[in-house]
């Protein structure tokens, strides 16, 4: 009876250690064929570099010039309010269209001709709360290229939208939202 034991128990041991070989095995593959194809080679990055395609950059007086005004009129004529409802999507977190309906960000009811940091109950940072003027084209279209950059301290988070069309789409669409749009000049 021990002899059979012995030969069931060696049987199991040797099958347990097949497995463990195994996947040691299939492990030390996988890690070099990885290598093989994500590996950077003998030197890594510091061999000769070969690229692949060049991009030519401007030089540093061209780079330093201002940045290209937008012609927002023309835009608008273009824009779209479907194309600003989608854009609006990165908005939802933090805003509202419903008047009144505050979140995390003040209501966008009515936003474009309403003077800026005069929503009722939202508590603005001083930075926005002392801008003064009113949100028109310019002024919302600046805010939202660069919330941080437009009023320096403000309390919103988001870095804002470099596409000058998702910027005139998102303001035809908040213009129309509250169904009495103001005129975007």
């Amino acid at each position: 009876m021990n002899s059979t034991f012995d030969k069931i128990m060696n049987a199991v041991f040797g099958k347990i250690m097949m497995a463990v070989f195994g996947a040691g095995l299939v492990f030390l593959l996988l890690n070099f064929f990885s290598g093989q194809i994500y590996g950077t080679g003998e030197g890594g990055h510091h061999g000769d570099e070969v690229l692949a395609f060049a991009i030519e950059i401007e030089s540093g007086d061209e780079a330093a010039s201002e940045p290209e005004e937008v012609d927002l009129a023309s835009l608008i004529a273009s824009g779209d309010a479907g194309k600003g409802e989608k854009v609006f999507n990165k908005c939802k977190a933090c805003h509202k269209i419903e008047d009144g309906a505050n979140g995390v960000g003040p209501h966008l009811w009515g936003v474009i001709g309403r003077d800026i940091g005069s929503v009722d109950g939202y508590a603005y940072s001083g930075a926005l709360a002392d801008l003064g003027g009113t949100w028109d084209l310019a002024a919302m279209d600046a805010f939202l290229e660069s919330p941080k950059g437009y009023a320096a301290g403000t309390k919103m988070a988001f870095a804002g939208l470099s596409s000058a069309e998702d910027r005139i789409n998102l303001i035809i669409y908040l213009n129309d939202a509250d169904g009495s749009p103001e005129p975007l000049e």
